[in-house]
């Protein structure tokens, strides 16, 4: 056996497909497939794990070029983001400077994989003839309400001074200086996503082509509910405080009230009081540990009383006002009524401070007691201590209640949504600038749109601390107020880069127009995107922006679309060790290596073979090796016994004929069952048993060739190893797109095996020439028996009544009737 030289065969044939431009795509092209993998960070250091994604792309986009689809697979980069600034701080290197030199780098990384792209389309976030038109796109969304400006909190840094992203904060600490952060509250540019939660929520139902789980945690992430917003009062101050509940028939249960550490009205509460160091205190440290910890339902609940009290409007009680962990911004108001009777976490919390539980929802039969209850009764039941509403269950009660509050103005039906407006503000450099000036006597205003781009300074000074910096860019920040002529300062936040990618997608249709950021008809052909692949972690956030995005680009009449991907995949992820592939865990495994060692199209081949491609796959160093004796053997094997496209006709023809010998019957058929399930899985995303599919496929074929024992072969028999062999090539060349290619042309194969149609199967020929059949007896299954395919009822029952099995459950009965469904169930009615 040779060694196929894949050292000498990939660099070719990437070097031909970009001297042809293979994967150049016409905007005009007919028969259209957009296909599009989420597009990268530029960070410079690929491994096998990043890999996974792009490999599968690939082989989708060669798969559907060879069924006469005109596939669009574009490239291009999400360059903006916090490491690019790290980088200015700690080495000196301005960041377009770094960002240039790793899509450099990863660019030649994609090449060495095999994977094409159209190159002609590519763009970065970070070029001014890119970001331009996400301002535009930002005005577009200021001139109609959708963006706005208000306070929030972020994390803030005391001593690095200076703001921090959420993916900065590690475990509550500064990752960089590991100083615990504290919440300061700024003023904040977000987009009203809100506005569009019910659009967003009802869309879902018209994906099909979307995972499952992916629809149900956007669901879970925007949060409908309906419920009753209620006015409490603040017993002190007379202030109103509205809370949110789902359980209103609860509300005669409150026996004291709960605020979020974040809620906006907490620091005057306690402002001036003895409280309000302890107060604040524990509402910092709480904010700094972040929601996914808080909503834990494991986490102790803690909290601390305000000094305050609310007046339950139901009842007149007066309750005490506490602030806790457990209660977050993210839903209703930020204050929850605590029913701890009837919810675990409030009774959790009363039993650690010694609150009141009061029963309002009691068994069926009665008996719960709030002073010795161990757990909170979250059950239906009957209303008990709800005044005049005593004795309904609570399901009725619930609407009746609801009626009264409204009708006594203390309370009115609404939906809530878990969803808040995005925060798309960041105070940091490397960002597309916000296209906002200040003026003294004008206020807010927007950067003209014949101004645009505002560029990024290059004046600035990264030191890593202080406010962002643009604030040290003197050019950049002063200038001139487009309303009065007077002076003017920037806006020095930038965009999140989901504000980016939020829309990248239709840029790829019209990459280098000038005028527009896209051209509608032409975006209007090519979209929704029929493939979209990335990772499942941008669930609820790059996924929902870009359906937000769209819906409003709609709305604004520069799309006919209100969804912007028709098909979604999520890849799940390679680990090693058991563990995801990270240069801090030190079990990353380097592609270059692994291509040098065994070549490309044995990486490609292993990765697609590892596992479910949707789920998660440990990698495996012996494996790989097995990959690559697997395409040793299919090189031997089409070099020894090539097919001669000049003779498919022939083949064609010969393998038609009846009478075929059993050994080449059973190989024509193995061809086109191989076909028909590679094609199946490749549909499927089941590119794992695409792959055994073939090398079963391989085996079998080889299989037949050893049984010739040295034999020169027959017309027949040659021809049915003809037509194995290049079903092989051609199967896998979406796969191990380099071996494939250069078999294909060794074998007198024209063109790229790329432009060659996908192989097609006969079910005729693919049908076993024995079925198992169903045998039952009054409806139920008694036993099988194997018959000739087509096989008559007369047939197929005269087994069925020689079967011991079938016996046993007839003998002594009359056969009443026979219900035979050709070569599946035989169907024997007795009595």
């Amino acid at each position: 056996m040779t060694r196929y030289p894949f050292a000498e065969i990939e660099p070719k044939w990437q070097e031909r497909w970009e001297e042809e431009k293979l994967f150049r795509c016409p905007t005009d092209s007919e028969n259209r497939y957009y296909c599009l993998v989420m597009y990268p960070y530029p960070s410079g250091d690929l491994h096998v794990g990043h890999g996974r994604n792009y490999i599968i792309g690939d082989s989708v986009a060669r798969y559907r070029m060879m069924t006469g689809r005109s596939v669009l697979t574009p490239m291009g980069w999400d360059a903006f983001g916090l490491p690019a600034e790290n980088a200015a701080i700690e080495k000196g290197i301005h960041p377009p400077v770094w960002t240039d030199a790793n899509i450099v780098k990863m660019k030649d990384q994609f090449r060495r994989w095999g994977i094409g792209y159209d190159w002609d389309r590519e763009f970065a976030s970070h070029e001014p003839a890119f970001y331009r038109w996400t301002q535009w796109i930002f005005l577009q969304l200021f001139e109609h309400g959708l963006a706005h400006r208000k306070g929030a909190p972020v994390n803030w840094c005391p001593s690095c001074a200076t703001v921090l992203a959420n993916e900065q904060v590690v475990e509550g600490k500064c990752e960089r200086c590991k100083s615990v952060v504290t919440i300061r509250d700024l003023e904040q540019w977000f987009f009203k996503i809100t506005d569009y939660a019910d659009r967003l929520l009802e869309g879902l139902d018209e994906l099909p082509g979307w995972p499952e789980r992916v629809k149900l945690m956007q669901r879970h992430w925007i949060g409908r509910s309906e419920g009753v917003e209620i006015d409490f009062a603040i017993a002190e101050t007379e202030e109103r405080l509205p809370c949110f509940t789902t359980r209103v028939d609860t509300i005669f249960g409150v026996t004291y009230m709960v605020m979020a550490a974040e809620h906006p009205a907490l620091r005057g509460l306690v402002a001036g009081t003895e409280h309000e160091t302890e107060v604040m205190a524990f509402a910092d440290r709480v904010k700094a540990e972040g929601s996914i910890v808080r909503g834990d339902a494991d986490v102790p609940k803690e909290g601390v009383w305000t000094g305050r009290h609310v007046i339950n409007p139901v009842n007149g009680e007066k309750v005490q006002l506490w602030v806790a962990n457990y209660v977050l911004m993210e839903y209703g108001t930020g204050a929850v009524m605590a029913v701890p009777a009837h919810d675990q976490r409030d009774f959790e919390f009363a039993r650690n401070y010694g609150l009141p539980v009061r029963v309002v929802i009691d068994r069926p039969g009665g008996g719960l007691d709030g002073e010795t209850m161990t757990e909170a009764y979250v059950e239906d039941g009957v209303q008990t201590n709800s005044a005049q509403f005593d004795g309904l269950t609570n399901r009725d009660a619930t609407e009746k209640i609801a009626d009264w509050m409204e009708g006594a103005g203390i309370g009115r039906r609404t939906v809530s949504f878990r969803l808040r407006d995005w925060l798309v503000s960041r105070q940091r450099y490397w960002g597309t600038p916000i296209p906002i000036i200040y003026c003294d006597q004008c206020g807010i205003q927007p950067v003209p749109y014949d101004e645009l781009p505002v560029l990024l300074p290059t004046d600035v000074t990264f030191s890593g601390k202080g406010e962002s910096p643009l604030t040290t860019s003197e050019s950049f920040l002063n200038t001139i107020c487009p309303k009065c002529g007077g002076k003017g300062r920037r806006e020095t936040d930038t965009l999140d880069t989901f504000v980016d990618s939020s829309w990248y997608l239709l840029r790829y249709i019209s990459p280098g127009e000038e005028s527009v950021p896209f051209v509608k008809a032409d975006v209007d052909r090519w979209l929704p995107v029929d493939r979209y692949i990335g990772g499942i972690e941008h669930a609820c956030g790059h996924l929902i922006f870009v359906r937000f995005m769209t819906k409003v680009l709609k709305d604004l009449g520069f799309l006919s679309f209100g969804e912007p991907i028709e098909r979604l995949f999520c890849q799940g992820m390679i680990t090693k060790d058991g563990a995801k592939m990270s240069k801090s865990v030190g079990n990353v495994v380097p592609p270059d290596q692994l291509i040098a060692r065994y070549g490309a199209d044995t990486e490609r081949l292993y990765t697609l073979f590892s596992g479910p491609p949707d789920r998660d796959a440990e990698w495996n160093d012996t494996a790989v090796e097995g990959a690559h004796r697997f395409l040793n053997r299919v090189w031997n094997l089409a070099l020894e016994w090539p097919f001669d496209p000049s003779a498919a006709e022939a083949v064609c023809t010969e393998l038609a004929c009846d009478g075929l010998s059993d050994n080449v019957d059973n190989l024509h058929r193995k061809a086109h069952q191989s076909i028909r399930k590679v094609t199946g899985d490749i549909e499927a995303f089941h590119f794992n048993t695409a792959v055994a599919a073939t090398m079963e496929f391989v085996n079998a074929t080889r299989a037949f060739i050893d049984e010739l024992d040295g034999k020169d072969p027959t017309g027949v028999e040659r021809a049915a190893i003809s037509e194995a062999v290049e079903s092989v090539v051609l199967l896998l060349a979406p796969m191990v797109p380099h071996l494939s290619e250069e078999l294909w042309e060794r074998m007198g194969g024209s063109g790229s095996v790329f432009e060659q149609a996908w192989p097609t199967f006969d079910e005729l020929a693919a049908a076993e020439d024995v079925v198992t059949i169903a045998v039952q007896v009054n409806g139920k299954l008694r036993g099988e028996v194997e018959a000739e395919r087509g096989a008559s009822e007369e047939a197929v029952l005269s087994l069925a009544m020689a079967d011991e099995r079938i016996q046993r459950h007839v003998e002594g009965k009359t056969l009443r009737k026979v219900i035979h469904v050709p070569d599946r169930i035989l169907n024997l009615v007795v009595g």
